[in-house]
């Protein structure tokens, strides 16, 4: 192993102590995102009088200054420093969320949801913008699998959490489902708080790192990445990323996997109840599908990684969700639709990590990915509105689930269609670049970023 290999691997592994704050961040994040459907089966809607039709409303106002946010974040992150921005977006949002558990009335539960999406607009996509301007394209995936294996342990912490926090209904004269809110609520704003003394804006000022170290993380950096501090917006830039015909193959399947990844984050304690479960009992059944899900991401994003084969990962896992819906479907049996969630959850929570790398990979320079980023976000945000609204037919959710099936299958064939694509795309490069003198376009790295002929496409 030569020296540098060797302090890479040194780096790395101290890393991964940073790499376990981010995920905290964003556990605290999936934490609250969650808790309004551990709410609602706490008995939210019952104390504040709700009828399924308000519960949809609640959850859709929170996307919309949701959806309104995430493309400015991306854009005037990089002026203001993610180290700082990140940070105070998870605070206003911590407060946002404990403010939930103050509400007496329909109407403040939606003056809440709105501020709530307001404040959490920018974090996801912040965090992956983030991430990529760290890591080199073949090593994103396991990076921000970490960030999503937050969302599967908030999963299941979540349902414990509940389990627990519904004890303390009465407490101080406030109902369980309130007591969700707050003390969740409160996590979040001081792990935001903790955050903002410790991420670093860039690689180079990674506090835990010696000065040798921070050399040796810097030469690892994604030659994409390497100029990106100093390059400045455009308008051309963010335009020329909607020109590009993957990103919108990518976008059929963001949509889709939004649908089945948002309906799973706020009806699978709604589900396991309908199963014919005690509030409490079916907050801790929602607990083994998630966990599952956090070591199988790992594992697949790992493998992502190593042979750079994003398109296979998810084509493998869309077939996971494509079984799970499809048995939920056609069983009448409790135990065979309780195994079913466990293929949903771990289809959809290790997909989602990986077309997010996927996107994340597939373009530069820096303004054109965190636009790419940003919209994919947006889509995928879409894809939550509509998965609020067709949840609607409890117990057996029939509606929702062939939707969710065919939307399974849609990601599938839209992979397909994009693997071929951006292969297709590597062949005209390789190509190029066999007939022609690259020596002249060296120096306009930067500026041509993803056309330029030496940038292949992960497949």
């Amino acid at each position: 192993m030569t020296t540098t290999n060797f302090i890479l691997a040194y780096v790395q592994d101290r890393a991964y102590v940073y790499r376990s704050k981010i995920r905290s961040l964003t556990h605290s994040e999936c934490l609250a995102i969650r808790n309004i459907g551990n709410a609602i089966v706490a008995g939210m809607t019952l104390s504040l009088r709700m009828s399924l039709h308000q519960v949809s409303v609640a959850l859709t106002v929170t996307y919309v200054p949701y959806i309104l946010m995430e493309l400015p974040c991306n854009w005037v992150m990089k002026r203001i420093g993610a180290n700082i921005t990140l940070p105070i977006m998870v605070i206003l949002w911590g407060v946002a969320c404990t403010c939930q558990g103050a509400v007496t009335s329909y109407h403040g539960l939606i003056a809440c949801r709105f501020f709530l999406g307001l404040a959490e607009g920018g974090i996801l996509p912040g965090l992956i913008l983030y991430l990529s301007s760290f890591y080199k394209r073949e090593q994103l995936n396991l990076r921000v699998a970490f960030l999503f294996t937050a969302t599967s342990l908030a999963g299941a912490f979540s349902g414990l959490l509940a389990a627990a926090i519904s004890n303390m209904n009465g407490d101080r004269g406030k109902p369980g489902w309130a007591w969700i809110f707050i003390l969740e609520g409160v996590f979040t704003v001081v792990f935001g708080i903790f955050a903002l003394f410790v991420m670093p804006r860039r690689p180079e000022d990674t506090f835990f790192l010696t000065e040798l170290e921070k050399e040796a993380l810097i030469a690892q950096r994604d030659e994409w990445a390497i100029n990106e501090e100093h390059h400045q917006f455009t308008w051309a830039e963010v335009f020329s990323t909607f020109k590009e015909p993957h990103l919108w193959i990518m976008s059929i399947g963001l949509f889709f996997g939004g649908t089945c990844l948002y309906g799973l984050i706020y009806f699978t304690p709604s589900i396991v109840q309908s199963l014919g479960h005690s509030p409490n009992r079916s907050q801790l059944l929602s607990v083994p599908p998630y966990a599952a899900a956090f070591v199988v991401s790992l594992i697949a994003a790992y493998f992502s990684d190593r042979y750079r084969a994003r398109g296979v990962v998810l084509i493998i896992f869309s077939c996971f969700m494509i079984i799970g819906y499809g048995m939920f479907l056609g069983s009448a049996k409790k135990h065979v639709d309780y195994g079913s969630l466990f293929f949903q959850v771990v289809g959809v929570y290790t997909a989602a990590p990986t077309i997010s790398a996927w996107l994340a990979n597939s373009f530069e320079p820096h303004f054109k990915r965190g636009t790419a980023i940003a919209w994919g976000y947006v889509i995928t945000n879409c894809g939550g509105i509509l998965s609020t609204w067709i949840f609607n037919d409890a117990p057996r959710y029939r509606k929702a689930t062939k939707i969710n099936l065919a939307f399974s299958v849609g990601i599938l064939v839209a992979t397909i269609v994009c693997i071929f694509y951006l292969r297709n795309e590597n062949a005209k490069k390789r190509k190029w670049r066999a007939a022609n003198d690259l020596s002249a376009l060296q120096s306009d790295t930067t500026k041509l970023g993803d056309r330029h002929p030496h940038f292949e496409y992960t497949l």
